[in-house]
């Protein structure tokens, strides 16, 4: 998948790093993760992960949204 003109926008501080530049950005955007537990660390990486630009991310969480845990 080629970057469209936003996209090179987008991520121009990814591609400015010569270890990732533009075919490294591409792979990115091709790429897929997927995130099981979104505690702590998870929520964190779910963060990042679409920062950097990843081109399809999962999420599994098989917690419950209750008052004491809306702070995670």
């Amino acid at each position: 998948m080629k970057l469209a003109s936003t996209q090179l926008k987008l991520y121009q501080r990814n591609i400015s790093i010569p270890q990732i530049g533009k075919k490294g950005q591409e792979k990115l955007l091709n790429s897929k993760v997927l995130i099981i537990g979104l505690g702590g660390l998870g929520s964190s990486y779910r963060f990042y992960l679409i920062c950097t630009g990843i081109g399809r991310l999962g999420l599994v969480d098989f917690d419950t949204v209750s008052l004491d845990n809306l702070q995670r």
